[in-house]
């Protein structure tokens, strides 16, 4: 009985020796799978890694996030104001500080993929990207002078950074009420070269996020409609903004590839969908989307992130040509996003006006 007693106890420890390998093993692989994914997932801007723990995070979310739908319009040359009111910083500071590590990445994940381009479909929806590349565009743009692309901001005062010198500032403030610092500089370019193709276009600098961020997306929503009274001949309105992605520790990423020898910021094209009802034409939209992201891809390899295709509106829902487009993050600098926005208003004319 003695005897047998041990050979369980001894089989008993074996066991338990065999499981806590088996354990370790499986946490090693683990960790190192979050770790050779850490930059594949922070690669939509959505995760970043707390602790060696995947979270979802959402870029820069203020209380504004979610865009209503009045259509109150107002004249353009009206400044919006709010009673909460936003410090900007004065734009010649001289930053100080602790630095931290920018590190430039190329952004090429997605759950979905067709020929050479990417989708990160968030949805329910059961996407035929083929056919969603062979139709026809929901819309066309008339052989004239008239403007017909309307290209505005509701976060006007996402900027980037100046230098490409591989650091930043801990005080470093990623928004700026000087648009050459930001997003403003890049839809100039935008339309400048949308110009020189051509295309009539109109470029909106309203400040629609200071001195309150908090109701951006209805006032953008009023400066569309004004720009629609006053031109309608407009076809496509252009949503201009930049990402973030920093992690806890600190180190901030930019997507970014290059083009003949030169760094440029990747861009995210974003489409929306709506279960609810109210965004009925949110398939000609995407339809727009997707094909603009595979003329950016033939004609510039690697400028694309993936598609973001999500269940959002954010004023994709004023018409059949609206889209949200983010170019680089805020530690991109201003040449890297603006040459982004050349190539954009290249593979837009290509698609447009073929």
């Amino acid at each position: 009985m003695k005897k047998q007693y041990w050979k369980t106890a001894v089989t008993i420890v074996m066991l338990t020796l065999i499981m806590a390998v088996c354990l370790s093993m499986a946490v090693y692989r683990a960790a190192s799978c979050m770790a050779l994914s850490d930059e594949a997932a922070l690669l939509s801007g959505k995760l970043s890694f707390v602790n060696g723990n995947a979270r979802n995070v959402s870029r820069e979310t203020f209380a504004d996030e979610k865009p209503t739908e009045q259509s109150v319009t107002r004249p353009l040359s009206e400044t919006p104001t709010a009673p909460v009111e936003t410090a900007e910083k004065p734009q010649d500071i001289s930053y100080s500080g602790d630095t931290y590590p920018v590190k430039a990445l190329k952004i090429s994940n997605g759950n979905m993929s067709y020929d050479n381009i990417l989708i990160r479909n968030t949805t329910d929806v059961d996407l035929d990207v083929e056919s969603l590349l062979s139709a026809d565009l929901p819309f066309s743009l008339e052989d004239n002078h008239e403007v017909q692309v309307l290209v505005y901001h509701t976060h006007t005062c996402e900027r980037y950074l100046t230098e490409d010198n591989g650091e930043y500032y801990e005080d470093y403030y990623p928004r700026s009420t000087d648009g050459d610092l930001g997003v403003v500089a890049v839809g100039e370019k935008l339309v400048e070269t949308l110009k020189e193709h051509g295309i009539g276009a109109v470029h909106d600098t309203t400040l629609h996020d200071y001195p309150s961020y908090e109701g951006s997306y209805a006032r953008s929503w009023e400066t569309i409609c004004a720009y629609k009274e006053k031109y309608p001949s407009i076809k496509v309105t252009i949503d201009l903004h930049r990402d973030s992605m920093t992690t806890d520790e600190g180190v901030k990423y930019k997507p970014t590839f290059e083009h003949d020898g030169d760094k440029a910021a990747q861009i995210m094209i974003m489409a929306g969908c709506d279960s609810d009802g109210g965004f009925d034409f949110w398939d000609e939209n995407l339809i727009f989307a997707m094909q603009l992201q595979k003329k950016c891809e033939d004609m510039f390899p690697d400028m694309t992130r993936p598609l973001n295709f999500g269940e959002y509106t954010y004023n994709m829902n004023f018409n059949n040509g609206s889209l949200l487009i983010e170019v680089g993050t805020d530690v991109n600098t201003v040449e890297e996003a603006a040459r982004s926005g050349g190539y954009l208003a290249d593979a837009l004319a290509a698609l447009l006006r073929p």
